[in-house]
């Protein structure tokens, strides 16, 4: 695959790397992947092949030959060449992040790096970035695309995110808990449930719960529209077992 003066769909650069595992040259380790039946390390790359000159030379940021710049940003640990996206390496990550630095911190039990505004605000989960996007089950950690943070701590792809609200829906996938504030939301459904009561023989009837968002077990009003928590005001929440008619009154 030949470099051209823009890398490729993945990265803008001026060089090409030879994959230590096969020996050809792709502009990317992405692109190699994408072609081959093994994936590329790119820590172990070595050697790179200019796109100006076709010199093959050890992996450095500034062709030794003709003085082109493979890429304004250079990471010499993940031989990651690219346009200038302030970039870098994070060394708990173990690999480069799209900057900039002060914008972001790693959570050392999360294990992934997060923006300053969810520092102790938000929910750990032990190594949530080694998981894959329970959306599209593509890896996390090293994805180039960002990642979103749930309320419940699971992480999505910040597109994936956004793809699963367009289809409404509000949960994690992983365990159900409400993807974002549904205070709004649920009092919508309090004046909709107001304006819909049920016929005569199930008014009073009732029917036990869990709640996805809070966990709590409680006994609640059946209606169609949803049933509510007593606990936190969700309508987030799953029957536990059959209808409890009412107690039949003696006349």
């Amino acid at each position: 695959m030949a470099a051209t003066p823009d890398g490729c769909v993945h990265y803008v650069r001026s060089c090409l790397l030879k994959a230590p595992c096969c020996g050809k040259f792709y502009v990317c380790r992405l692109c190699h992947d994408g072609e081959e039946n093994h994936q590329m390390d790119r820590f172990k790359v070595r050697e790179v092949k200019c796109g100006a000159c076709n010199t093959i030379q050890e992996a450095q940021q500034t062709c030794k030959e003709c003085a082109v710049k493979f890429g304004e940003y250079y990471c010499d640990i993940c031989h990651l060449f690219d346009k200038d996206k302030k970039q870098y390496h994070c060394q708990p990550c173990g690999i480069c992040r799209i900057g900039p630095k002060e914008k972001y911190f790693h959570c050392t039990k999360c294990n992934l790096c997060l923006a300053t505004d969810l520092k102790d605000n938000h929910k750990c989960v032990e190594n949530v970035s080694r998981q894959n996007c329970p959306v599209c089950m593509e890896d996390i950690h090293t994805s180039r695309i960002g990642a979103h943070v749930l309320p419940c701590g699971h992480l999505l792809h910040k597109t994936c995110f956004e793809d699963m609200c367009i289809t409404g829906a509000y949960r994690c996938p992983l365990c159900m808990h409400s993807a974002f504030n549904m205070k709004e939301f649920w009092e919508e459904r309090d004046k909709e449930i107001a304006q819909s009561p049920m016929p005569t023989e199930y008014r009073d009837t009732t029917v036990k719960i869990i709640c996805n968002d809070c966990q709590a077990h409680c006994t609640v009003s059946f209606h169609v529209l949803g049933m509510k928590c007593s606990s936190c005001g969700s309508y987030n929440t799953a029957q536990d077992g059959g209808l409890i008619a009412a107690p039949a009154v003696n006349t």
